[in-house]
């Protein structure tokens, strides 16, 4: 059981919007969601991983994806907004930071 629940805060955790746009480079969340045609323009860094998990929700579901896997992803996502959330806020004074030094993150340029 405790090796289960590891496993699932990893992969939660690589996952997460939170890591996806404040740990790694900007370029890697733009093309994630450019990859998912997500209508989003722009991730304003505070608050980027609940913002990032919304934009994923807002791409239309294609026939190059999977149909039963786009189905459980909003369960998914929503349990992600809330850790995402927790972790945003605790990130908070870093994100102002770089939002004030950097922007938000441009995915459509």
């Amino acid at each position: 059981m405790k090796t289960q629940a590891m496993l699932l805060a990893i992969l939660m955790l690589t996952g997460c919007g939170t890591v996806q746009t404040v740990v790694r480079g900007d370029e890697v969340a733009a093309k994630s969601l450019k990859e998912q045609k997500s209508y989003c323009g722009a991730i304003p860094r505070i608050y980027s991983g609940v913002t990032y998990d919304f934009c994923a929700l807002n791409a239309p579901l294609q026939n190059g994806r999977d149909a039963d896997k786009h189905d459980s992803a909003p369960a998914i996502v929503l349990l992600d907004v809330v850790v995402s959330g927790a972790l945003d806020t605790l990130l908070l004074p870093y994100t102002i930071y770089r939002q004030q030094a950097d922007g938000s993150i441009i995915i459509n340029e």
